[in-house]
């Protein structure tokens, strides 16, 4: 009896041995894919490490390439039933971002982004380069937007004769409805980016120029604007 009780005891110290050492060496690939974070647009070109200490090489959010990042597994998000994946690339360079991928009990999305988001032809034939993003955290609950809050500019890829946004376009995030909304605004206010995504990834954007000079609306015209009163409208949908 006291041999079999031994030997059971032995058992159930290898299993909880083998358990803790799964948790403490579980790969980063793997635990991307219990996470399920394939539902948020995830994708990488390669994972390594392990969940606590790992690198995703050529990260993309949908269509938007996040390049390669540190990532690791945040141990107190657990306690709150969610899994918090931080993410960054800080080499002081204009590309750097950090902040987290979250995925929990009916929600996900992500939390405090800071940093550069290229955008590539995400939104073409909008002219938008990349979002700057400040403090930016939004989740989705089931298939509505639960909460959004945080900073966003978008620099534009070119320019247009007449239009001066170097400095951008800028807003801040918030909820609309089942829509993440980013609602930008130039320095002069008279050009306008409002920019909805839908938690199936499906966007809809639409840029509006105030002007009532006949010059700048046929430019904006040769570039697919439509003139809608004293204003030229673009508007793109699609699907990340």
């Amino acid at each position: 009896m006291m041999g079999l009780s031994l030997s059971r005891r032995m058992r159930i110290l290898l299993a909880l041995a083998l358990l803790v050492g799964l948790i403490l060496f579980l790969p980063m690939r793997v635990a991307l894919g219990l996470a399920g974070l394939e539902r948020l647009g995830i994708a990488a070109r390669e994972v390594r490490g392990t969940v606590w200490s790992g690198r995703i090489d050529q990260l993309m959010l949908g269509n938007m390439p996040l390049g390669s990042v540190r990532a690791g597994l945040s141990p107190l998000s657990l306690l709150m039933g969610r899994a918090r994946f931080d993410i960054a690339r800080t080499k002081g360079l204009p590309d750097d971002v950090q902040g987290a991928l979250t995925i929990g009990f009916g929600r996900i999305g992500v939390d405090d982004v800071t940093g550069a988001v290229p955008l590539g032809r995400s939104f073409a034939p909008l002219p938008v380069g990349s979002l700057m993003l400040d403090d930016v955290s939004a989740y989705y609950g089931g298939n509505r937007c639960g909460h959004a809050e945080g900073r966003v500019r978008a620099r534009m890829a070119g320019q247009f004769p007449g239009l001066n946004l170097a400095q951008g376009l800028s807003g801040v995030v918030t909820c609309d409805g089942d829509a993440l909304l980013l609602p930008l605004v130039s320095q002069s206010g008279l050009e306008t980016i409002t920019l909805r995504i839908w938690r199936s990834g499906r966007y809809v954007a639409e840029m509006r120029v105030e002007t009532a000079d006949p010059a700048l609306a046929a430019t904006l015209g040769q570039a697919g604007f439509a003139s809608v009163g004293n204003a030229q409208l673009l508007k793109v949908e699609g699907t990340l």
